[in-house]
């Protein structure tokens, strides 16, 4: 679903910390710090996740899963 990498990614493209993501998401700041610690895909709560996830989306983040069509190739994020 996401990585740890795409969220510290998706956060750099925002101009964002962790404080104003977790207030956008309506999670914790340990929470999000838990997450990007994590290697690998984000592992938790789902309705967190989607938070998480929604959060990124409405603020014109889209995820690049493995996989998916990108140039590069693998996982990653880009601006909408």
């Amino acid at each position: 679903m996401i990585t740890g990498l795409q969220m510290r990614a998706a956060r750099a493209l925002l101009g964002l910390d962790q404080r104003q993501l977790a207030q956008a998401s309506g999670l914790s700041l340990p929470t999000i710090q838990r997450m990007e610690a994590s290697d690998g895909v984000v592992r938790g709560n789902v309705d967190s996740l989607m938070k998480l996830v929604d959060a990124l989306a409405a603020s014109g983040i889209e995820l690049i899963g493995e996989g998916a069509a990108s140039s590069g190739g693998g996982r990653g994020v880009r601006l909408k």
